[in-house]
């Protein structure tokens, strides 16, 4: 699914790797980047679902050279706080945006409603691609991503502050663990590659767990 050449789009950001593979698609399709849309915890200064800080995102706009937009909603708000942020960069004339989603049918479902809901496209890149691929593209890109979050039960907490690389890869392919991790096995902070101006320097700290996931915590160094 490529985006129309020269269109100004907004990214739905998480910071992650599927998020970043999909902007780097759209701007070699000859798309224009407006801004990174990531939503936010209402009560914390946390990115939702990977719980990065704020200002670890807010570096790696920065980085990136595209302004960052926050939607701060608690979970049963979501999807109204969602669309709500839409018709305001619509109203900047935003008629376009891009998703990391590859093949969760329920999650392409709703984007492209609340989107069309808002007179918006919505454009996902990666949908359908093989997982595995996708990842070898990603790292053959020069991308370099910290696995920030795995689920308890599922993966143990010495992955915490790895970097993603195809040893990793293998390694959850043996396990019966979905490379891509598109069903929140695990999530990933991108600190470098080719849209980037400069790396985003991290400090890692302890680890916390929220709901059944074990978080890495970060800074910026």
């Amino acid at each position: 699914m490529e985006v129309p050449e020269n269109v100004h789009f907004f990214c739905s950001w998480s910071g992650g790797k599927d998020s970043c593979l999909a902007l780097y698609r759209a701007v070699r399709q000859g798309g224009v980047p407006r801004f990174l849309l990531t939503t936010a915890d209402e009560s914390e200064e946390r990115s939702r679902g990977h719980g990065v800080p704020l200002d670890v995102i807010e570096d790696q706009a920065e980085s990136l050279g595209v302004p960052l937009r926050v939607c701060r909603t608690s979970w049963e708000g979501y999807e109204g706080n969602f669309s709500s942020e839409l018709r305001g960069l619509k109203e900047m004339g935003m008629s376009v945006g891009v998703f990391g989603d590859i093949d969760v049918e329920e999650h392409r479902e709703w984007v492209e409603r609340v989107c069309a809901a808002q007179g918006m496209g919505a454009f996902l890149p990666l949908w359908g691609e093989k997982r595995d691929s996708l990842l070898d593209e990603l790292l053959g890109a020069g991308f370099s991503a910290v696995i920030v979050a795995v689920r308890e039960g599922i993966l143990g907490r010495e992955y915490l502050g790895r970097t993603l690389d195809a040893e990793i890869a293998g390694e959850l392919g043996e396990a019966g663990v979905d490379v891509s991790g598109e069903n929140g096995e695990y999530h990933t902070l991108v600190t470098d590659g080719p849209l980037f101006a400069r790396p985003v320097i991290l400090r890692h700290g302890g680890h916390v767990k929220r709901d059944g996931v074990w978080f890495l915590e970060v800074s910026l160094a």
